[in-house]
């Protein structure tokens, strides 16, 4: 099996798996307990808190653990909402933010809130000026993402972060994609909260954090006991958390010499895709762009019939974001950027990771071809387009 799909999740490295294992079997303890097994997971878990604020420059005290990137996004957007609706009802979010943004958005759209959608340009960047138009006196959040998790464009998160600074207005970006791929230094960007997952960096699933300035009026998401310094109630999970702190540590150690590894898979992928099939284009930014993010339009033809394809050669990958790969609507990414409807759903994501190998893309640069010619062979769109 060859794995194209690390942005929709990662493998658990083996160093980090292993000291993962001992919290489910030997040092099992309720992190709340006062005696020594306890005791033990509380300082597991506050050595996880220091290192995932080292590794963007935090005060340990401003991270805060959740169950996931979606928990750490709803409580930003809600908790925000719920703490300020008296300041005003008005939020500002890009065109392109995750479902865990948009859904939440939604919510509260039908509770009383107007929410305000930032247009993007063809490479899906956010223009300032576009933010700055849309601001009202009673705008209290503005949330942008820090790289997108489809077409991997990198935004200009200092520059929106100071126009909300100016205006008086919280400003939270989703960093799911973004740690471990980009130097990250919450005072230098002036963020007041910033979204991480763990399986995203090589973590387990089901743990993430919420990075909350000192200051910030935020209402809890969760109620119940007094974890997490009291603002998230829920009994901890060690193992993904000692997972998370490590993956975090790892990734920005090792992020400069991985990142030039996988750009170069990237390149290669993109390069070769663009060379040895016609009719196909490349979607975001070429500069601003994440190191491993390769998204490709192939007109005629449907994304899920390449996946399925290249899943009978061994090769797994997306046509879009993990969290709507069930759905038959094109990517409302693709569409935020111009791509008309039919091109969109002949979207096909690849993400590498430094477990890839030079073998592995050309072995996808041999077999992707083909694919493409078989199915546009039976596709009525192209037949239709090759008459004309």
């Amino acid at each position: 099996m060859i794995y194209f799909d690390n942005a929709a999740t990662r493998r658990v490295p083996d160093d980090i798996l292993k000291k993962i294992i001992p919290y489910f079997i030997e040092e099992y303890g309720n992190a709340s307990a006062i005696y020594d097994l306890g005791r033990n997971a509380k300082r597991a878990i506050e050595s996880s808190r220091e290192m995932v604020a080292k590794a963007i420059n935090a005060d340990p005290s401003e991270i805060y653990f959740t169950s996931s990137g979606t928990e750490s996004d709803n409580w930003a957007i809600k908790g925000i909402a719920s703490a300020n609706k008296k300041k005003g009802k008005h939020i500002i979010v890009s065109a392109i933010e995750h479902h865990a943004i948009l859904e939440p958005c939604k919510y509260l759209q039908k509770n009383g809130f107007d929410i305000s959608y930032i247009p993007v340009d063809r490479s899906g960047i956010v223009n300032v000026k576009d933010v700055e138009k849309l601001l009202q006196k009673d705008t209290i959040l503005i949330s942008v993402m820090f790289a997108n998790n489809e077409i991997g464009t990198i935004q200009p998160i200092a520059q929106i972060a100071d126009l909300a600074k100016k205006n008086g207005i919280y400003f939270h970006t989703d960093a799911v994609q973004a740690v471990g791929h980009v130097d990250i230094d919450v005072k230098k960007l002036g963020v007041d909260l910033l979204t991480i997952s763990g399986h995203k960096l090589g973590g387990p699933k089901g743990v993430g954090a919420l990075y909350i300035k000192k200051g910030v009026k935020i209402d809890s998401l969760l109620h119940g006991g007094a974890q997490e310094m009291g603002r998230r109630a829920s009994t901890e999970n060690t193992p993904g958390i000692v997972g998370l702190g490590l993956a975090v540590q790892n990734s920005v150690k090792n992020m400069k010499k991985n990142n030039e590894y996988v750009k170069k898979l990237r390149d290669m992928a993109i390069e070769g895709i663009l060379s040895k099939i016609s009719d196909c284009f490349v979607n975001g930014d070429l500069v601003n762009r994440l190191p491993a993010n390769v998204n490709v339009c192939f007109k005629y033809i449907e994304g899920e019939s390449i996946l399925l394809h290249l899943n009978h050669a061994g090769i797994c990958a997306s046509s879009g974001s993990a969290c709507t790969s069930a759905s038959l609507e094109p990517s409302h990414v693709l569409l935020a950027i111009g791509v008309k409807p039919e091109d969109a759903h002949g979207s096909l994501r690849l993400s590498f990771s430094e477990d890839n190998t030079v073998e592995e893309v050309e072995y996808l640069l041999d077999v992707l071809p083909k694919i493409v010619s078989k199915l546009r062979a039976m596709s009525p769109l192209y037949n239709s387009f090759k008459k004309k």
